[in-house]
């Protein structure tokens, strides 16, 4: 068992007040007390200071390690929510599932060449990916053209009413002077009698 300084201060001490040092001179054993009781303040000082120190350092490596539980417990926490999210995308049916979308074949043939590379191919995320783009594109070019022709059929029904309006009216113009014309020449037949007919003046027949 180590002695410590505390412990061999001390000894001095009951050395100095044993019987053996009666006939010591007073002057002498205060001074060596003086010099004794000092070094024991200084080692308490010390010793205080070393457990105000060790107390520190302990309460900062338990909030240390409380952070650290803390960012762990976080951590853990986090990793759990993304396996969730993880198992949800996995178990999501997207949308695109249910788009018919042109055959890889045609998709060969009629996308643009930078939307169907060889590295493209080789990548199906990326394949998806340039299908849908143009399965989109390939939509809205003719949902425009359909507009087009809606539009062109609109007008052409527009021209055709207004061609049916047209002849409609002349029609009811033909029809009113047809009445005028059969009322003047029944006017005309009232005011002009008809020619007598008689039978010996039809030329005989040679």
């Amino acid at each position: 068992m180590s002695i410590t300084a505390d412990d061999a201060a001390i000894g001095l001490l009951q050395e100095l007040v044993s019987p053996d040092n009666v006939s010591a001179d007073p002057n002498t054993l205060h001074i060596k007390a003086s010099a004794l009781v000092a070094r024991l303040k200084a080692l308490n000082r010390n010793a205080n200071a070393a457990t105000r120190a060790h107390k520190q350092a302990t309460t900062e490596a338990r909030q240390e390690m409380d952070q650290t539980h803390l960012g762990l417990q976080n951590l853990l926490y986090e990793k759990r929510h993304l396996e969730k999210e993880i198992d949800k995308c996995r178990q999501f049916a997207s949308i695109y599932q249910d788009v018919p979308l042109y055959s890889l074949t045609e998709f060969k043939e009629l996308a643009p060449p930078e939307a169907r590379t060889e590295d493209a191919l080789q990548n199906p995320h990326q394949l998806m990916l340039n299908r849908l783009s143009f399965e989109l594109a390939e939509r809205q070019r003719l949902d425009l053209r359909r507009k087009e022709l809606t539009t062109q059929k609109e007008d052409l029904l527009k021209q055709s009413k207004l061609k049916l309006a047209t002849v409609e009216s002349v029609k009811s113009q033909i029809d009113a002077l047809m009445k005028a014309a059969a009322e003047i020449q029944k006017k005309v037949d009232e005011l002009i009698p008809p020619l007598p007919t008689s039978t010996h003046d039809t030329p005989t027949p040679v």
